[in-house]
């Protein structure tokens, strides 16, 4: 095992993010042309080593100034979906910048949302495991997130402690608080660039154990903002179910995963590259130890000194999106992480709703055991 970790290591050493060579070229049939542009730098950065020097986490997109006021969402919707059809270059542009940032739109509300994010394509993510409480408010759109505004959410990975995790996820800001509640955006492919070069015994260890994720589920939220047995697992149960129905239903829901303590991949691979990531919720493990206790695959504790320094990490390649209304984020979320920050004044001064999406491909697999494979739960 050791060798073969040294030769992927060697092997992916000299890789990098191919230079963006796709066309700037947002001019659409719709008549809507999108033009890239800047954020101030405590809003956008370059992103380090493996991606092509110059490249900005998040690539930044609005309609040309001279159309904002004429603009119409479905208009919107047509660009994307042409842009899409061009051999998706928008999916393109996610995997090379990891997020993009779409600002004045007309985008009012959670239908509008809707119906901007299922342009691009992707097929809708079946939430099951949910840990978090998340009410449908339109189509594939619920709250991102109904935490306490007190509250910090560390950069993540969405979904890193199940087997079914999204592929995409957007973002939309309905309301935004005068100060604070910033969601942070950072690159997996460049965290685990840095951690193979401060810390390639902690890399190998993940490498040849991966993690096991346990995670406990009750009838009643265990923290504010947090998901319930049946919301996580019951999306069968209807009124009038007895005892022994609801918990059939609940069970067969669960036996879709197979497992209910799940050895997962921590380092995955970015289809198209093979360049890996690390694809994990670390941060908020080590800074919120609660409802999900992860260790080894083999059963033995994380060090501390490693959650510590990969924290830091995090928040050193991290960048900070202060929210204008209408703004969203999309994120490729295999090799992106996302989070939130507090924010002051009263709860509903922020609004942001979330919509998941697979992809065409799961990560792939760093290393050759079975369980280093990501897949999906069984239909049903």
């Amino acid at each position: 095992m050791g060798h073969f970790l040294r030769q992927v290591t060697m092997e992916i050493s000299v890789q990098s993010i191919g230079v963006d060579t796709l066309a700037v070229d947002f001019q659409t049939g719709s008549g809507v042309v999108f033009e890239q542009f800047d954020l101030p730098p405590s809003n956008q950065r370059r992103l380090g080593a493996p991606h092509t020097i110059g490249t900005t986490i998040p690539l930044a997109l609005r309609p040309c100034q001279s159309q904002t006021e004429d603009i119409n969402l479905d208009d919107v919707i047509t660009a994307i979906k042409e842009l899409q059809s061009r051999d998706k270059i928008l999916t393109k542009k996610l995997a090379l910048h990891g997020t993009l940032l779409f600002r004045g739109l007309p985008i009012r509300n959670a239908d509008d949302f809707s119906r901007f994010a299922h342009a691009f394509g992707f097929k809708p993510h079946e939430i099951i495991g949910i840990v978090v409480d998340r009410p449908v408010l339109a189509p594939n759109i619920a709250p991102a997130n109904k935490a306490p505004k007190e509250v910090l959410i560390h950069s993540h990975n969405e979904s890193p402690q199940v087997p079914h995790a999204p592929e995409y996820i957007f973002l939309y800001g309905h309301k935004a608080p005068l100060k604070g509640g910033e969601t942070p955006m950072s690159s997996s492919l460049e965290l685990f660039q840095r951690v193979q070069e401060e810390m390639p015994e902690f890399i190998a260890e993940l490498a040849e154990k991966g993690i096991l994720s346990r995670i406990t589920y009750k009838k009643d939220p265990q923290y504010p903002g947090g998901s319930t047995l049946k919301e996580a697992f019951g999306k069968k149960i209807v009124d009038g179910d007895d005892l022994v129905t609801r918990r059939s239903k609940i069970e067969a829901q669960i036996a879709r995963y197979g497992r209910v303590t799940h050895r997962l991949p921590v380092i995955r691979t970015q289809p198209g590259t093979n360049l890996p990531t690390l694809f994990t919720g670390f941060a908020s493990l080590y800074t919120r130890k609660n409802v999900t206790e992860q260790l080894y695959g083999d059963g033995t504790p994380i060090p501390g000194k490693y959650l510590k320094r990969l924290v830091a990490i995090t928040e050193e390649i991290r960048v900070l999106h202060r929210w204008e209304q209408g703004d969203v984020l999309v994120y490729d979320n295999i090799i992106a992480q996302h989070g939130r920050q507090p924010w002051e004044g009263e709860e509903t001064d922020r609004v942001v709703m979330a919509s998941l999406f697979d992809g065409d491909e799961v990560p792939g697999a760093y290393g050759d055991m079975d369980w280093a494979q990501v897949v999906q739960a069984l239909e049903g």
